[in-house]
């Protein structure tokens, strides 16, 4: 039995990233996975961190803590997210932006070769993105820039690891057949919490 966290990094009530994230808590849960799940529309908190530095840190919203609390306590994070702009929604930004704080989520005092220590080792991760951009464009044009950005420069920062993703496309406007084969995919990946 593995402990999953999984949050729905989709700023709005009802959409594919719902979906996904509700399938994949329904499958892990019936293979005897332990889960929390966590819908970034449901959270309440002040997107911009306030300050130029770390200096004067805002205090956290007690949905923050919420978040944090179940990063702490999972031993696998999931992450449903669309793509906009080649990047993450600003609200998902502004959560990672809050919640990961140094003395929390890394530690600067301690240092290898300039890069803070991650403090949440021992984790894995799993960040299932949906876009339009097909994928092969995605690495041909942007060199799979948000990938990255979410594995290593977020997730991979604080120490989880692995980190993989899984790249669903064209996600504005799927037929049926397609959404149901994807929900299929991620139904395995939930089925081995990975």
């Amino acid at each position: 039995m593995t402990r999953i966290f999984i949050l729905n990094g989709h700023p709005a009530e009802t959409s594919l990233n719902k979906a996904m994230s509700l399938s994949y808590a329904r499958t892990a849960e019936a293979h005897g996975h332990e889960v929390r799940i966590l819908h970034l529309h449901d959270l309440d908190f002040d997107i911009d961190h306030g300050y130029a530095g770390y200096t004067e840190v805002k205090p956290l919203e007690p949905d923050l803590n919420s978040f944090f609390n179940n990063l702490e306590w999972c031993e696998h994070f999931v992450m449903t997210t669309p793509m906009w702009w080649g990047g993450l929604p600003g609200k998902l930004k502004g959560l990672f932006d809050r919640a990961l704080l140094p003395g929390k989520a890394f530690d600067t005092r301690n240092t290898k070769m300039g890069m803070p220590a991650p403090m949440l080792k021992g984790r894995s991760g799993r960040v299932i993105v949906t876009a339009d951009t097909p994928k092969f464009l995605m690495w041909l044009l942007y060199s799979n820039a948000m990938l990255r950005q979410t594995e290593r420069q977020i997730l991979g920062f604080i120490g989880l690891k692995p980190v993989k993703s899984s790249f669903f496309a064209a996600a504005s406007h799927p037929k049926p057949t397609t959404v149901k084969r994807w929900l299929t995919q991620i139904g395995k990946l939930a089925a081995k919490a990975t």
